[in-house]
Protein backbone atom coordinates (compact mmCIF):
# COMPACT_ATOMS: atom_id res chain seq x y z
CA UNK A 1 0.00 0.00 0.00
CA UNK A 2 1.36 3.55 -0.87
CA UNK A 3 1.89 5.97 1.37
CA UNK A 4 -0.56 8.08 -0.28
CA UNK A 5 -3.19 5.35 -0.07
CA UNK A 6 -2.38 5.02 3.83
CA UNK A 7 -2.47 9.05 4.45
CA UNK A 8 -6.14 9.04 2.74
CA UNK A 9 -7.66 6.02 4.77
CA UNK A 10 -6.57 8.07 8.06
CA UNK A 11 -9.15 10.89 7.38
CA UNK A 12 -11.76 8.47 6.79
CA UNK A 13 -15.34 10.00 8.04
CA UNK A 14 -17.80 7.40 7.80
CA UNK A 15 -20.60 10.37 8.71
CA UNK A 16 -19.76 12.24 5.83
CA UNK A 17 -19.19 9.10 3.89
CA UNK A 18 -23.21 8.42 3.84
CA UNK A 19 -23.82 11.98 2.64
CA UNK A 20 -21.45 11.90 -0.08
CA UNK A 21 -22.78 8.61 -1.54
CA UNK A 22 -26.43 10.14 -1.68
CA UNK A 23 -24.85 13.15 -3.29
CA UNK A 24 -23.40 10.74 -5.90
CA UNK A 25 -26.27 8.77 -6.71
CA UNK A 26 -24.78 5.62 -5.52
CA UNK A 27 -28.62 3.84 -4.79
CA UNK A 28 -29.76 0.89 -6.70
CA UNK A 29 -30.87 2.49 -10.24
CA UNK A 30 -28.79 5.43 -10.27
CA UNK A 31 -25.50 6.22 -11.98
CA UNK A 32 -23.11 5.10 -9.37
CA UNK A 33 -24.65 2.32 -8.16
CA UNK A 34 -22.80 0.46 -5.60
CA UNK A 35 -20.08 2.72 -5.84
CA UNK A 36 -17.96 3.37 -1.92
CA UNK A 37 -17.12 6.69 -0.32
CA UNK A 38 -14.72 6.98 2.89
CA UNK A 39 -16.02 10.54 3.42
CA UNK A 40 -13.17 12.67 2.45
CA UNK A 41 -13.74 16.19 0.90
CA UNK A 42 -11.72 17.39 -2.41
CA UNK A 43 -9.79 19.82 -0.60
CA UNK A 44 -8.39 16.78 1.66
CA UNK A 45 -7.25 14.73 -1.49
CA UNK A 46 -5.84 17.69 -3.53
CA UNK A 47 -3.63 18.36 -0.25
CA UNK A 48 -2.16 14.59 0.01
CA UNK A 49 -1.62 14.22 -3.42
CA UNK A 50 0.20 17.47 -3.01
CA UNK A 51 2.47 15.99 -0.53
CA UNK A 52 3.34 12.61 -2.38
CA UNK A 53 2.22 12.40 -6.43
CA UNK A 54 6.56 13.15 -7.11
CA UNK A 55 7.51 9.67 -6.03
CA UNK A 56 4.25 7.61 -7.05
CA UNK A 57 4.73 4.66 -10.17
CA UNK A 58 2.03 3.58 -12.68
CA UNK A 59 1.86 0.80 -10.21
CA UNK A 60 0.97 3.13 -7.14
CA UNK A 61 -1.62 4.80 -9.54
CA UNK A 62 -2.97 1.79 -10.61
CA UNK A 63 -3.78 0.59 -7.21
CA UNK A 64 -5.63 3.64 -6.56
CA UNK A 65 -7.24 3.67 -9.75
CA UNK A 66 -8.58 -0.08 -9.22
CA UNK A 67 -9.92 0.46 -5.62
CA UNK A 68 -13.58 0.23 -5.04
CA UNK A 69 -13.16 3.59 -2.66
CA UNK A 70 -14.24 6.53 -4.74
CA UNK A 71 -11.79 9.23 -2.97
CA UNK A 72 -8.80 6.82 -3.98
CA UNK A 73 -10.15 6.55 -7.47
CA UNK A 74 -9.70 10.65 -7.51
CA UNK A 75 -6.55 10.64 -5.74
CA UNK A 76 -5.18 8.34 -8.40
CA UNK A 77 -6.21 10.77 -11.24
CA UNK A 78 -5.18 13.72 -9.38
CA UNK A 79 -1.82 11.86 -9.43
CA UNK A 80 -1.55 11.24 -12.99
CA UNK A 81 -2.83 14.86 -13.69
CA UNK A 82 0.19 15.96 -11.56
CA UNK A 83 2.58 13.51 -13.55
CA UNK A 84 1.19 14.77 -16.89
CA UNK A 85 1.65 18.41 -16.75
CA UNK A 86 5.31 17.95 -15.23
CA UNK A 87 6.33 15.31 -18.50
CA UNK A 88 8.11 14.81 -21.77
CA UNK A 89 6.19 14.83 -25.08
CA UNK A 90 6.83 10.81 -25.23
CA UNK A 91 5.82 10.78 -21.34
CA UNK A 92 2.52 12.47 -21.54
CA UNK A 93 1.53 9.89 -24.59
CA UNK A 94 2.54 7.12 -21.77
CA UNK A 95 -0.15 9.30 -19.41
CA UNK A 96 -2.86 9.24 -22.17
CA UNK A 97 -2.31 5.82 -23.20
CA UNK A 98 -3.11 4.98 -19.18
CA UNK A 99 -5.96 7.08 -19.13
CA UNK A 100 -7.53 5.78 -21.89
CA UNK A 101 -7.18 2.14 -20.63
CA UNK A 102 -8.72 3.00 -17.21
CA UNK A 103 -12.07 4.55 -18.80
CA UNK A 104 -14.39 2.17 -17.37
CA UNK A 105 -12.82 3.20 -13.53
CA UNK A 106 -13.48 6.99 -14.13
CA UNK A 107 -17.01 6.20 -13.44
CA UNK A 108 -18.32 9.25 -11.82
CA UNK A 109 -18.85 12.90 -12.92
CA UNK A 110 -16.48 14.39 -10.52
CA UNK A 111 -13.43 11.96 -11.85
CA UNK A 112 -14.08 12.84 -15.44
CA UNK A 113 -14.14 16.05 -14.68
CA UNK A 114 -10.91 16.69 -12.51
CA UNK A 115 -9.10 14.77 -15.29
CA UNK A 116 -10.31 14.24 -18.88
CA UNK A 117 -9.26 17.74 -20.01
CA UNK A 118 -6.37 17.85 -17.89
CA UNK A 119 -4.74 15.67 -19.66
CA UNK A 120 -6.67 13.91 -22.66
CA UNK A 121 -7.71 17.43 -24.08
CA UNK A 122 -4.65 19.28 -23.12
CA UNK A 123 -2.55 16.59 -25.14
CA UNK A 124 -5.16 16.90 -28.65
CA UNK A 125 -4.46 20.55 -28.56
CA UNK A 126 -2.41 19.90 -31.68
CA UNK A 127 -3.36 16.50 -32.38
CA UNK A 128 -5.95 14.27 -34.87
CA UNK A 129 -9.06 14.22 -32.56
CA UNK A 130 -10.36 10.32 -33.40
CA UNK A 131 -9.90 9.72 -29.93
CA UNK A 132 -12.31 11.62 -29.12
CA UNK A 133 -14.72 10.01 -31.54
CA UNK A 134 -14.18 6.62 -30.68
CA UNK A 135 -15.10 7.51 -26.76
CA UNK A 136 -18.09 9.08 -28.03
CA UNK A 137 -19.46 6.45 -30.09
CA UNK A 138 -18.55 3.60 -27.09
CA UNK A 139 -21.94 3.43 -25.54
CA UNK A 140 -20.23 3.91 -22.35
CA UNK A 141 -21.74 7.20 -20.06
CA UNK A 142 -18.62 8.01 -18.50
CA UNK A 143 -16.53 7.47 -21.65
CA UNK A 144 -18.98 10.24 -23.68
CA UNK A 145 -18.22 12.66 -20.95
CA UNK A 146 -15.00 12.10 -21.23
CA UNK A 147 -14.94 12.80 -25.04
CA UNK A 148 -17.38 16.06 -24.24
CA UNK A 149 -15.12 17.65 -21.35
CA UNK A 150 -12.11 17.08 -22.55
CA UNK A 151 -12.94 19.76 -25.34
CA UNK A 152 -12.64 22.23 -22.66
CA UNK A 153 -8.75 22.83 -23.57
CA UNK A 154 -9.66 22.52 -27.11
CA UNK A 155 -12.11 25.40 -26.56
CA UNK A 156 -9.54 27.68 -24.47
CA UNK A 157 -7.44 27.17 -27.48
CA UNK A 158 -10.33 28.38 -29.55
CA UNK A 159 -10.93 25.16 -31.21
CA UNK A 160 -14.46 24.69 -31.45
CA UNK A 161 -15.49 22.21 -34.14
CA UNK A 162 -15.01 19.31 -32.10
CA UNK A 163 -17.35 20.13 -28.94
CA UNK A 164 -19.84 21.91 -31.78
CA UNK A 165 -19.73 18.06 -33.31
CA UNK A 166 -19.94 16.54 -30.47
CA UNK A 167 -23.26 18.61 -29.01
CA UNK A 168 -24.99 17.58 -31.85
CA UNK A 169 -24.20 14.19 -31.72
CA UNK A 170 -25.42 13.70 -27.87
CA UNK A 171 -29.04 16.23 -28.69
CA UNK A 172 -30.56 12.95 -28.57
CA UNK A 173 -29.10 10.93 -25.54
CA UNK A 174 -30.98 10.19 -22.74
CA UNK A 175 -28.91 11.16 -19.62
CA UNK A 176 -29.00 14.47 -18.52
CA UNK A 177 -25.63 14.59 -17.07
CA UNK A 178 -24.60 14.56 -21.09
CA UNK A 179 -27.00 17.39 -21.57
CA UNK A 180 -25.10 19.52 -18.62
CA UNK A 181 -21.35 18.43 -20.44
CA UNK A 182 -22.57 19.77 -23.48
CA UNK A 183 -24.10 23.00 -21.94
CA UNK A 184 -21.51 23.47 -19.84
CA UNK A 185 -18.68 23.59 -22.68
CA UNK A 186 -21.21 25.27 -25.18
CA UNK A 187 -21.16 28.01 -22.57
CA UNK A 188 -17.31 28.01 -22.71
CA UNK A 189 -17.47 28.41 -26.18
CA UNK A 190 -20.04 31.45 -25.62
CA UNK A 191 -17.41 33.21 -22.94
CA UNK A 192 -14.54 33.31 -26.02
CA UNK A 193 -17.21 33.87 -29.32
CA UNK A 194 -20.42 34.10 -28.39
CA UNK A 195 -21.41 34.73 -32.12
CA UNK A 196 -20.20 31.25 -32.76
CA UNK A 197 -22.67 29.38 -30.07
CA UNK A 198 -25.33 31.66 -31.37
CA UNK A 199 -24.56 30.11 -34.95
CA UNK A 200 -24.70 27.07 -33.29
CA UNK A 201 -27.81 27.50 -31.52
CA UNK A 202 -29.67 28.76 -34.11
CA UNK A 203 -29.20 25.59 -36.06
CA UNK A 204 -29.99 22.98 -33.20
CA UNK A 205 -32.16 24.79 -31.09
CA UNK A 206 -35.01 23.21 -31.54
CA UNK A 207 -33.75 19.99 -30.85
CA UNK A 208 -31.40 20.86 -27.79
CA UNK A 209 -32.51 19.25 -24.27
CA UNK A 210 -33.43 21.90 -22.29
CA UNK A 211 -31.41 21.44 -19.37
CA UNK A 212 -28.42 21.85 -22.22
CA UNK A 213 -29.77 24.96 -23.66
CA UNK A 214 -29.95 26.14 -20.07
CA UNK A 215 -26.55 25.59 -19.39
CA UNK A 216 -25.28 27.02 -22.90
CA UNK A 217 -26.91 30.24 -22.76
CA UNK A 218 -26.45 30.89 -18.69
CA UNK A 219 -23.90 34.01 -19.71
CA UNK A 220 -26.04 35.36 -22.23
CA UNK A 221 -27.73 38.76 -21.39
CA UNK A 222 -31.36 38.33 -20.27
CA UNK A 223 -33.05 39.26 -23.97
CA UNK A 224 -31.23 36.55 -25.96
CA UNK A 225 -31.76 34.03 -22.92
CA UNK A 226 -34.95 34.48 -23.33
CA UNK A 227 -35.51 34.54 -26.69
CA UNK A 228 -33.77 31.13 -27.09
CA UNK A 229 -35.98 29.34 -24.49
CA UNK A 230 -38.98 30.63 -25.92
CA UNK A 231 -38.14 28.50 -29.46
Amino acid sequence: MSDLKQALHQLANPERAIQMARYFKTGKGEYAEGDVFMGLSNPQVQALVKQYWKNMTFADIQELIDDKIHELRFAGLLVLVAKFHKSSEIERREIVDFYLKNVKKINNWDLVDCSCYKILGKFLVNKDRQILYNLAESGHLWSERIAVVSTLELIRNRQFADIFQLSARFLTHPHDLMHKACGWMLREVGKRDELALEEFLDEHVHKMPRTMLRYAIERMEEGKRLGYLKQ
